[in-house]
């Protein structure tokens, strides 16, 4: 499925909100050809890419060659950003907000997020499917967003007092995106509250993973909070689970808790540390063609394990998620994860603009498509409105501690888990 010029990403999100989103590893620009495309070829490259790989046959009941005499041969351009609003408006079409078109400089900050440093104020955005309202997917911790008090499922009403009723993703990011330093607005809604935030611009360096050791009332536990599927994520996660393992934990805590998603190789890389046998995920193509991940028996520990999930969780980690819980390899502890199936091939174009369209549906070990649906836990364990602030933003102190709910009902899961093995519950 994977080709030379494509990278699949299982973002939950359009774009990440920064100078960078979610693809690049082994995509390099066509830009820099011997010649560029001529703005109506551009338009028709755009067209046959979808026409040959969009997930549905149908094309969500678009009539796509009719598409095409509208926007190709019926139609002349004098310039590329006439091109560039056509096929925005012809991808529109399509009613898909993960299929979507960047232009250069868009495609080229896009390119960048996996490198794990951004310019930005942090924040993870799609559109909603059904109303088509700008939506918080999650808040990158330690982000200006994060810090300022930016939630999941938030919703984006104005950006710098601009309505964002009919903007797309590339249009609020336009506007969201800018130097560090400088400050943006935002017009939040959070259920019935109207919120306003100014954030200041930053360059930030994202690890997506970060890791403890944690005496608790289970004994001696590894935690694991993994932030996004980027490309360096499984080498951290390795260097994470080998180090807790010369510690002697007794088991571990993967908190998913806020994770928007991203590279789709991450996700099985990361699955394979954890499970040594069985099918990750399988992806259905429109010819109904399954490919499929397996484990490769080379998981990095078997001892017992407990994962965070949330809203926030969401396409890569719901891989995740999904893999481990029907594999029967570990127990999701939290609330319904976000609900995204869908796989995304981002490819360069000739010009040096992008293009990420829908290729494929993702299903679980067991065949289950999470899309809208999303995965529910095994424990669930809601938190109300403000205990969700003020674990997440005023007393982030007590996060993945016993103050924190999900996290101390974790504790007691795997603590049972580890008497029923037979597990050393602490350090002698």
């Amino acid at each position: 499925m994977v080709t030379t010029k494509s990278i699949l990403v299982l973002g939950a999100t359009a774009v990440t909100l920064s100078t960078i989103a979610v693809a690049s590893l082994g995509i390099h620009s066509r830009g820099q050809a011997l010649f560029k495309p001529s703005p109506k070829e551009l338009v028709d490259e755009v067209w046959l890419i979808v026409h040959r790989q969009y997930v549905d046959g149908t094309f969500n009941q678009v009539d796509w060659q009719a598409v095409r005499n509208e926007y190709v041969k019926n139609k002349s351009y004098s310039n590329q950003q006439e091109a560039y609003k056509s096929i925005r408006e012809m991808l529109k079409k399509l009613d898909d907000p993960y299929t979507r078109f960047m232009d250069p400089e868009e495609f080229k900050n896009m390119q960048v997020d996996t490198s794990g440093e951004l310019t930005g104020i942090g924040i993870t955005i799609g559109q909603d499917e059904k109303t088509k309202q700008l939506v918080v997917i999650a808040p990158i911790e330690d982000t200006p967003a994060f810090k300022a008090g930016v939630l999941a499922k938030d919703l984006i009403l104005k950006i710098d007092n601009k309505s964002t009723k009919g903007m797309d993703t590339n249009q609020a990011v336009s506007l969201i995106r800018g130097e560090a330093g400088t400050q943006v607005s935002l017009t939040i809604q959070r259920n019935d509250q109207i919120k306003e935030f100014n954030i200041k611009r930053a360059r930030i360096e994202i690890h997506p993973v970060k890791f403890s050791q944690k005496q608790t009332p289970a004994g001696n536990l590894g935690y694991i909070r993994l932030n996004q599927f980027s490309a360096n994520a499984g080498k951290e996660m390795q260097t994470a689970i080998t180090n807790l393992e010369t510690k002697k934990v007794s088991g571990y805590i993967l908190d998913l808790r806020g994770n928007p998603g991203g590279l789709l190789f991450s996700s099985v890389e990361i699955a394979r540390m954890w499970i040594d046998k069985g099918k990750i995920v399988s992806t259905v193509e429109r010819q109904g063609e399954a490919e499929k991940e397996e484990a490769n028996g080379r998981a990095l520990t078997n001892k017992p394990l407990v994962v965070l999930v949330d809203k926030g969780s969401a396409s890569a980690s719901e891989i995740l998620s999904g893999a481990l819980h029907d594999n029967k390899r570990a127990t999701l502890v939290g609330t319904q994860t976000f609900g995204k199936g869908l796989v995304q091939s981002v490819r360069p174009l000739e010009d040096g603009s992008g293009l990420a369209v829908t290729i494929a549906h993702y299903y679980t070990p067991n065949g289950t498509d999470i899309n809208h649906k999303g995965i529910e836990p095994d424990v669930k364990v809601d938190l109300t409105k403000q205990q969700m602030e003020d674990l997440w933003l005023h007393e982030r102190d007590k996060l993945a501690t016993l103050a924190d709910p999900q996290f101390a009902k974790a504790v007691e899961v795997i603590g049972k888990q580890i008497a029923a093995k037979g597990t050393p519950t602490a350090e002698k």
